[in-house]
């Protein structure tokens, strides 16, 4: 799950079994409360099954089928899997080796664009390891917490519907991934550790014209290039290590504003592609005997006179359990968002009608 960055999270205690200064407080009002879903949310529903564990799912541009990285019991890393939503089974487009993330349709629904490490000069060591840490792990019971790694052997490559690679868009030394492309197919927006941690590039779609965009100590990681192409959206430790924040930077790499500023960690921004919204998972830590419940938040912002202006966080979920890499469908009108809300509480893709908040209506 490529759009996290891991230390905060294995540091709070937050378990996947994944596989505004406005503090986000998650309490147990929730449960005296009527919940906060049945405003944004209806027909809440699973859409993968038969994983260990599934998430950071992307719709096609016609809304029909779904991209999304997932884990089978026989092999020890995430793999990328496409699906109709229709019904069908989940088709295996990565190689089927290394470590792979942050699939993406294109905007023509031509190709895909995901991260994989299946040319690490040592995979057959690297994959031996996974498998004799699963083992051991099996034996004693232990359930690790979510970790991301930085693998420096990631790069980013495009491919057809069927998985064939068409064409490797980074090569350099380091970790390359969590790409995706702008609305219009001309532009890539990736997180790169190239100059030594993690920054936030643009380049052209067949991966020419490389330009960094942040420059910042820390990690920043997780863009999404804004519907007009102005600005890009991710997420940052610059104002606390570890502590993640959603920022919005112009794509020319000037008027950067931080949306959060909370004492906890907000990740996993997306744009609504028709009305100004941004979506996140974001929790509290400041209570440090309570455990940090995720949940996504939405917020409103407004740009003029080129100065980008976020509002209020208003909360989608309330669920006790994980909700976080929210994404919306092509039209707005469907949520899809990786969760623990299953029975075995492993987290797997579900998808919701979405309604905005009444203030939309009218402007």
């Amino acid at each position: 799950m490529c759009r996290l960055q891991l230390s905060v999270l294995v540091a709070f205690g937050l378990v996947f079994a994944l596989g505004t200064g406005a503090c986000l407080v998650a309490d147990d009002s929730a449960a005296t409360e009527p919940s906060a879903e049945q405003k944004f949310l209806s027909n809440i529903r699973q859409v993968t099954s038969g994983f260990e564990k599934a998430g950071e799912g992307y719709f096609s541009p016609d809304g029909k089928n779904i991209i999304y990285q997932a884990i089978r019991a026989e092999y020890p890393f995430y793999q990328i899997y496409t699906q109709p939503l229709a019904g069908g089974e989940p088709k295996l487009i990565s190689t089927g080796r290394g470590r792979t993330t942050c699939s993406y349709f294109s905007p023509d629904g031509t190709k895909i664009l995901f991260a994989s490490s299946h040319l690490d000069p040592a995979i057959d060591a690297t994959e031996a390891a996974a498998r004799k840490q699963a083992e051991e792990d099996r034996k004693t019971g232990r359930r690790r917490r979510y970790q991301w790694d930085f693998d420096p052997f990631m790069e980013i490559f495009e491919a057809d519907l069927d998985g064939k690679i068409l064409r490797r868009l980074t090569n350099s030394p380091g970790y390359d991934a969590e790409g995706a492309y702008s609305y219009d197919g001309r532009q890539i927006a990736f997180c790169s550790s190239r100059d030594g941690d993690a920054d936030i590039y643009l380049m052209d779609a067949d991966g020419s014209n490389v330009r960094q965009i942040t420059n910042a100590k820390g990690y920043d990681g997780g863009p999404f290039l804004s519907p007009d192409g102005k600005w890009i959206v991710f997420r940052s430790d610059r104002l606390r290590e570890d502590y993640l924040q959603i920022q919005v930077i112009g794509t020319d790499g000037k008027h950067e504003v931080a949306l959060t500023h909370s004492n906890g960690v907000n990740w996993g921004p997306y744009w609504h592609p028709t009305e100004p919204y941004i979506i996140w998972s974001g929790a509290d830590h400041s209570d440090p005997t309570k455990r940090p419940n995720y949940d996504l938040w939405l917020m409103r912002y407004d740009v003029s006179d080129g100065t980008f202006r976020g509002g209020t966080p208003q909360r989608v979920t309330d669920f006790s359990g994980a909700d976080v890499l929210p994404v919306f469908s092509p039209d707005g009108k469907q949520l899809m968002w990786t969760s623990t809300r299953t029975d075995t509480h492993t987290s797997q893709l579900f998808i919701a009608g979405f309604k905005l908040p009444e203030e939309t209506k009218g402007d």
